[in-house]
């Protein structure tokens, strides 16, 4: 059976001995530094009775404070770039990078890099912003991030290390998703075949949660959560109308987890339609069918969509963004028009209210658990890229922070597997079928 290759890459032998004052006994009441022996499994699952044993690149590199680090701190300068859209707890994890470098390792000399992979671009003309323990103190309170983000630049993997280089940069923190790991991953390739000792070093951010090898990104369980207030407002509406229909749009062009994590938070959702899982309009078993069936049975349904459904009923589009993705077509004003034109061909008087919450639930600040886990991101991350690791992602598996190579985190997308216990949960809260297939 194939196995996945775990094995993280390093700049050199970690011969500096670390700022960070911690211990390597278990019985001093002081926190450990971590070792590069200290590994966990991937997968959890077992079978009785079957011996198993593990090559070391099997294995997954716990993250944490070594004993020893690569970089001399007083040479350190530091790179910070937020790419992509946005996502809550962008300046979180800025934060908690800057304040581990400066506080725990003496580093100060940190910029920030402007709107995405452009602001290494020359042409773009964008200054750096020099990023303190002063600048950063704030910056968690408010939603967004302090540098600015942009789509595109990626592609351009030569130009972007020939800036790495000039800029002298030791260290480089690449935070964003899919698109902008693939882009870091390139880097660190090009960067290691000149021979250049910088490290590469990336934060998980996609608010889709679809990035492989990532039990959750940051910003999800935000994004969930002010997902369940439009749901629960457009559950209002729908209950307190005549035939009253909810529909609620959320993120996931590909991936269908904050829909699914919308509908098990709120409870009041009827039908959960995701990428993952194709439905019908028509016909007997189709969602129009079903939809007015049940106004029929309770006077009222609700619906959340992820942008990505759906989209084999809409006419496809050879037009890309500036990250490479495929333009998608709007789902949620499709079923709107739909649903509003079946009902109105049937002679049922429906009232429907449409709500699309994606840029609200994108610009807003972290809740109190996604800030914990930002900052333990933005620590680890540090921590990682001082010990000379590079083309490394600082992910959690298992409930704990490791170090996951990029190509492998973006060789493929997490998706939902339509017969896991998860989309088992979401059919079985709506009570929707399980296939709305004729």
């Amino acid at each position: 059976m194939p196995t996945n290759d775990f094995s993280i890459p390093s700049l050199g032998k970690a011969s500096v001995k670390s700022p960070v004052a911690l211990s390597k006994r278990n019985d001093d009441l002081i926190a450990n530094y971590v070792s590069d022996d200290e590994l966990i499994v991937y997968d959890v699952q077992a079978v009785p009775d079957t011996p198993v044993t593990y090559a070391r690149r099997e294995l997954i590199e716990k993250a944490g404070p070594r004993e020893f680090i690569y970089f001399d701190p007083s040479k350190v300068r530091a790179g910070i770039v937020t790419c992509g859209g946005l996502c809550p707890g962008l300046n979180d994890v800025i934060r908690a990078i800057v304040m581990t470098l400066w506080h725990q390792y003496g580093v100060r000399s940190i910029a920030g890099i402007r709107f995405g992979y452009r602001g290494l671009l020359p042409q773009w003309g964008y200054e750096t912003m020099d990023l303190d323990h002063t600048t950063v103190s704030e910056i968690h309170r408010q939603g967004g991030t302090i540098l600015g983000s942009s789509r595109g630049g990626g592609e351009n993997i030569e130009a972007l290390v020939d800036s790495i280089e000039r800029m002298n940069l030791s260290l480089f923190f690449t935070i964003g998703g899919d698109g902008t790991q693939r882009g870091a991953c390139r880097i660190a390739e090009e960067i290691e075949r000149r021979k250049l000792k910088t490290a590469v070093i990336g934060i998980p951010k996609t608010i889709d949660n679809d990035l492989s090898f990532v039990q959750k990104s940051f910003g999800f369980e935000t994004a969930v959560g002010k997902a369940v207030e439009a749901v629960a407002g457009a559950h209002v509406e729908a209950h307190d109308a005549v035939n009253g229909i909810g529909i609620v749009k959320v993120m996931g062009r590909e991936s269908g987890f904050i829909a699914a994590h919308t509908a098990l938070g709120n409870n009041d959702v009827n039908y959960v339609l995701i990428p993952e899982v194709p439905f019908d309009l028509e016909g007997e078993r189709g969602l129009l069918t079903n939809i007015r069936e049940r106004l029929a049975r309770r006077n009222h349904a609700l619906i959340v969509i992820a942008e990505g459904a759906g989209q084999e009923h809409l006419a496809a589009s050879a037009q890309t963004d500036a990250s490479g993705n495929r333009k998608l077509g709007d789902i949620g004003i499709f079923l709107k028009e739909r649903i509003s034109a079946y009902f109105t061909k049937e002679g049922i008087e429906i009232n429907l209210k449409y709500i699309d919450p994606s840029y609200i639930i994108r610009s807003t600040p972290a809740n109190p658990n996604d800030s914990i886990y930002c900052t333990r991101l933005g620590n680890n991350a540090a921590h990682a890229a001082m010990a000379g690791k590079t083309g490394a992602l600082v992910s959690l598996i298992n409930n704990t922070f490791v170090h996951v190579p990029m190509d492998l985190a973006v060789a493929k997308r997490n998706r939902i597997d339509p017969e896991s216990p998860l989309w088992r949960d979401v059919i079985q809260a709506t009570g929707q079928p399980a296939l709305l297939k004729n």
